[in-house]
């Protein structure tokens, strides 16, 4: 009878004092962006807690982070600020993950028709004088896939002058958007978003570094339930949203 009358305690106390909800902060890549819209909503309706999300550049994001921004996970375009944060203690690199991957594409104003990169001169014919759109080139992962690419195509040094650097991804994508240049460098996903631009070629996977997007826990966020985002994240589930928004798997 004690102990019935004990377990009928521990319930009643359960339910007078759920289980507290929690604010998940996510600092993520702006390329980013609508794969984690349409993932994060399901996360949170399913465990009741909720996300509040930072996106920008790569390199904004990790000199905030850096600067002890409250983040609880970040979401890197590229490994190389993962290890700057880590070596310095601001990431648990032991947590990372490998979240999804991309491919990276020259888009122009739709309608366009395609460029063969595999011809000779067929790029920078199609260029001409116009200006191209990227992300930083020294900085932002994007920018800097996009340089390797060009440089392993011989075409960088002809074709730098006339490139537009943004502070990231997405704002490259809205200048070819918006017509305000008639060329860009973005991610696929990018591209996969917008409705006014077309892909006109996809770069070789071998003419620059993979564009992995891993993510980690800040020691802030070396919690529960920050960790069971993380673990939603990879799942079979959310790397299903993530493919259906044009991102490869994190693992091939």
């Amino acid at each position: 009878m004690r102990n019935r009358l004990a377990v009928l305690v521990c319930v009643i106390f359960a339910m007078a004092y759920p289980v507290r909800a929690e604010v998940v902060t996510v600092y993520a890549a702006a390329s980013l962006r609508n794969g984690l819209e349409a993932v994060l909503p399901i996360w949170e309706a399913r465990t009741g807690h909720s996300i509040r999300m930072s996106l920008a550049g790569t390199p904004v994001l990790a000199r905030q982070i850096e600067a002890r921004a409250p983040a609880d996970v970040f979401i890197s375009a590229n490994t190389a600020w993962m290890t700057y944060l880590g070596e310095a203690g601001h990431i648990l690199i032991v947590e990372q993950v490998p979240l999804v991957r991309n491919r990276l594409v020259l888009i122009g104003r739709t309608p366009a028709n395609p460029v063969d990169l595999g011809v000779d001169g067929a790029l920078l014919a199609r260029i001409g004088n116009q200006r191209l759109a990227m992300a930083l080139v020294d900085a932002v992962p994007a920018g800097i896939y996009g340089r390797q690419a060009l440089r392993h195509l011989g075409l960088w040094n002809d074709i730098a002058p006339q490139v537009v650097q943004t502070d990231n991804v997405r704002a490259a994508l809205a200048l070819v958007a918006r017509g305000a240049t008639p060329f860009g460098v973005v991610y696929a996903s990018d591209a996969y978003a917008a409705a006014d631009v077309s892909v006109l070629a996809t770069f070789p996977e071998n003419s620059h570094d993979p564009i992995l997007y891993p993510a980690a826990l800040t020691p802030r966020g070396d919690r529960p339930a920050v960790r069971a985002l993380l673990d939603f994240l990879v799942s079979p589930e959310a790397q299903m949203q993530f493919v259906a928004h044009g991102f490869l798997r994190g693992t091939p």
